[in-house]
């Protein structure tokens, strides 16, 4: 059912015109503005490329507006709208009490969802945040990653009205305040601790030390520990529950070619590995510039290369009964699809099958946003993070389009 919307979104900006200010005579001009950090990498022959990146639709569209019948799963599931009216909706996170909570990359707000008499409500519980992306729940508490620091809001499901007041976990993750790769992403490792990502400040640079990483927070103490180098930037992780392993997905540097390098998915089996960023991408390939002083042999490989440029964020390992048994672990990748190729492909979700030697492979399950792989956008919809629920079904957010679908299976 399409959720009731209870937070008044503001007006689009007004944008004021004037004339462009005169120099004095014999200033001198000021020098060219820098180029977006999307654009770092490009060649000489790329410089007339018209790719870039694709921006969702901050206002969001309403369900009635979507051709959900476009949409295609495996027999015997169903795919439907769970919710709208959630702009930019991005990571999930599901309460004890069973409220889902919806984050924000480019706007500030994070939603709530929750289930009252009936109804399902979309409430705006927590505003002017900085790029609130990761979220994740754990004994009362939402955790939340800005591209700054993270915080914690305990008891706050007793609380969606008034939230409490937020008590930083670990601060200054954004000392220079790096131009790309800047949003967070949280997992709640078994061990108890934060997991998140620092990504690249750029497309393909020189990470500094605490860059291009996969790090954990203890929330008792604030300690910091890295756990993964050479990470360019993930935006997806999650713990095998038989294993207890730490799963990640990566995205490839941009601007080599359309299929080159491939994004991949990661097994942290150390703490300490290092996956080549920016010296070697998708295990194989040496970077054009900085693979010159370094092997690909010396640093670790991903478990699966996903494709070039399918961009794969969110993920989770189904651990429900509702779906037939052979998805019981199997991991679930959010594809939210590529814009630095030609023919654009992604806009999916895939399941990854592990078997069992260490060997995965990876299956289509939900498809049909992709319409036209060389039209401008090319999609009606982009997925980014999926939720198992206590049922068993799964959600997953459409931040292009302010949206979360369910996906449910029936004998």
């Amino acid at each position: 059912m399409a959720a009731t919307v209870h937070a008044q979104q503001p007006p689009a900006a007004q944008v004021q015109k004037s004339e462009p200010a005169l120099a004095p005579p014999g200033a001198q001009a000021a020098p060219p503005a820098a180029a977006p950090s999307w654009q770092q990498g490009r060649s000489a022959a790329q410089d007339k490329s018209t790719l870039h990146p694709i921006a969702p639709i901050l206002t969001g569209r309403p369900a009635s507006e979507l051709p959900i019948d476009k949409l295609k799963v495996p027999a015997g599931f169903k795919v439907e709208v769970w919710a709208d009216g959630i702009p930019e909706a991005r990571s999930l996170a599901l309460g004890d009490k069973g409220t889902v909570f919806v984050s924000n990359r480019n706007l500030s707000d994070v939603y709530a969802v929750v289930d009252r008499n009936g109804k399902r409500e979309v409430k705006k519980v927590l505003s002017g945040l900085n790029s609130p992306n990761g979220v994740a729940f754990s004994k009362g508490t939402l955790f939340v990653g800005e591209r700054n620091r993270i915080t914690r809001y305990d008891g706050i499901e007793d609380h969606l009205d008034n939230p409490p007041a937020a008590k930083v976990v670990v601060d200054n993750l954004d000392p220079e305040k790096q131009a790309g790769h800047f949003w967070k992403y949280l997992a709640l490792g078994p061990d108890g601790k934060l997991y998140y990502n620092v990504g690249a400040p750029g497309n393909i640079v020189m990470p500094a030390y605490y860059q291009a990483t996969v790090n954990r927070v203890d929330p008792a103490t604030g300690k910091v520990e890295t756990v993964a180098h050479g990470v360019r930037n993930s935006v997806g992780m999650a713990f095998d529950p038989k294993t207890k392993d730490l799963w990640f997905t990566n995205h490839g540097r941009d601007w080599v070619d359309d299929d080159t390098p491939n994004d991949t998915l990661h097994h942290l089996t150390r703490k300490g590995m290092n996956f080549g960023y920016p010296y070697c991408h998708q295990g194989d390939v040496a970077d054009p510039e900085f693979g010159k002083s370094r092997s690909c042999a010396d640093f670790d490989k991903p478990a699966l290369k996903l494709g070039g440029h399918v961009a794969p964020l969110g993920m989770k390992f189904y651990t429900g009964t509702m779906f037939p048994a052979e998805y019981r672990d199997n991991m679930f990748i959010a594809l939210h699809g590529s814009w630095n190729r030609s023919n654009k492909q992604g806009y999916s979700v895939v399941r990854v099958v592990q078997d069992g030697k260490g060997g995965v492979k990876m299956v289509p399950f939900l498809e049909g946003f992709l319409e036209d792989p060389k039209a401008d956008p090319p999609m009606w919809g982009r997925p980014v993070d999926v939720l198992v629920l206590r049922d068993g079904s799964m959600l997953v957010s459409d931040d292009y389009n302010g949206v979360v679908y369910r996906v449910s299976y029936a004998k």
